[in-house]
């Protein structure tokens, strides 16, 4: 089977083992899916370290980003936070499954950082509020909150395509500006 479909497949898994994990009050299931998903990328991919690095930037963005949302109050989350005021452990589990697609089924991105953001704009908020539909999570202010999600994931979704393109070309030596010159070497 391709790669690109395993890997989609995969991260769909994923993410509906955390939401509805989440939701039904059991959030470590989402982890221990998630746990599993990575593992096998990371064990099969082409270039490991790039990979693990890839993980730790989603996860610390997704730190970031989601514990800002709590400590607004325009996003809760019912389920799986160990301290107050951050991002629940299964939604930084799902940002590390979300860097498995950026060389693989989201690869396709890499040749259009506007259209990565433009994605990262509607896909994101989109995601949430499916997240919010199955249970997992509550937008407090959903105006406040889609829209910050929208602006964060209009940075955020260009920004790992670029360090996933810098990643996997770092070992060519080859300039890392600009990144349609990097994606026409492959």
């Amino acid at each position: 089977m391709n790669r690109t479909l395993i890997n989609f497949a995969a991260f769909q898994a994923g993410w509906f083992t955390c939401v509805l994990g989440a939701a039904n009050g059991m959030p470590w299931l989402g982890l221990l899916a998630v746990s599993l998903v990575v593992a096998l990328h990371v064990r099969t991919a082409g270039q490991p370290a790039n990979e693990l690095r890839l993980l730790a930037l989603c996860v610390i963005i997704g730190l970031v980003f989601d514990s800002l949302l709590v400590a607004s109050g325009w996003v809760r989350y019912p389920n799986g936070m160990l301290l107050s005021g951050m991002a629940p452990y299964w939604i930084l589990a799902m940002w590390a499954l979300f860097s498995t697609t950026l060389n693989y089924s989201m690869g396709w991105l890499k040749s259009s950082l506007p259209l990565a953001s433009v994605m990262g704009a509607v896909f994101g908020p989109l995601s949430y509020l499916a997240g919010q539909r199955l249970g997992a999570i509550e937008l407090l202010e959903p105006l406040y909150g889609l829209l910050a999600l929208a602006f964060i994931w209009a940075v955020v979704m260009p920004t790992l395509v670029y360090v996933a393109v810098y990643l996997d070309h770092r070992r060519k030596a080859v300039p890392v500006l600009p990144l349609q010159k990097l994606t026409e070497t492959e």
